[in-house]
C-alpha cells in the first residue's frame, strides 16, 4: 500500500492535471466542442479518482492519529 506522502503527491498531481484539462477545455469550447467535451470527460474521471484519494488519505490519517 502506498504511503500517506505518496498518496498526497498523487492527489496533487491529479489536481494539477484536472486544472490543466479544465483550462484547455474552456479554450477549445467554441472552436472544437467535441474535443472540449472529451477533455471534460477525462477531467471528470480524474476528479472521481481524486475524490477516492481524498477519502483514502482521510482514512489513513485517522488510523495514524
Amino acid at each position: 500500500m502506498p504511503s500517506l506522502a505518496q498518496m498526497n503527491g498523487s492527489l496533487h498531481i491529479h489536481q494539477f492535471y484536472i486544472g490543466k484539462l479544465r483550462a484547455k477545455q474552456e479554450q477549445l469550447f467554441d472552436s472544437d466542442p467535441e474535443l472540449a467535451m472529451l477533455l471534460d470527460n477525462v477531467a471528470e474521471v480524474l476528479s472521481e479518482h481524486a475524490d477516492a484519494l481524498v477519502d483514502d488519505i482521510a482514512e489513513m490519517e485517522s488510523e495514524e492519529g
